[in-house]
């Protein structure tokens, strides 16, 4: 199955508009039965972390514990070493050859439909 990936930076959303983003495209993945979300959200021109970013992951943090996602794994985190990860390159195996994995970019997020 392809990767999806949902780019929420594209444009310079507001927070409010890239989490409209985000709802819609976990909603439209459901609804094609894919198992894998790429989320880009960046990184902030702070260097800090941006507003996106910890927007996305409060979001799916509570879609997690309402059991709407299966899970998820920071960029930061996306190795073989994570258990989340492992699991999402079972059901996504071809995202082994992407050019994020094991890279710890600090600026996507990869979801687990």
């Amino acid at each position: 199955m392809p990767l999806t990936i949902l780019n929420l930076e594209q444009g310079m959303p507001t927070v409010e508009t890239a989490r409209m983003r985000l709802e819609q495209g976990i909603r439209t993945a459901r609804a094609r039965r894919l198992s894998v979300i790429k989320i880009i959200h960046g990184y902030g021109s702070s260097g800090k972390g941006g507003a996106i970013k910890k927007d996305v992951r409060k979001v799916l943090t509570r879609k997690l514990a309402a059991k709407e996602i299966r899970g998820f794994v920071a960029g930061e985190d996306f190795s073989p070493f994570d258990p989340v990860a492992r699991e999402i390159i079972d059901k996504c195996p071809e995202i082994r050859g992407d050019r994020d994995y094991t890279r710890g970019n600090h600026g996507i997020t990869i979801v687990l439909i």
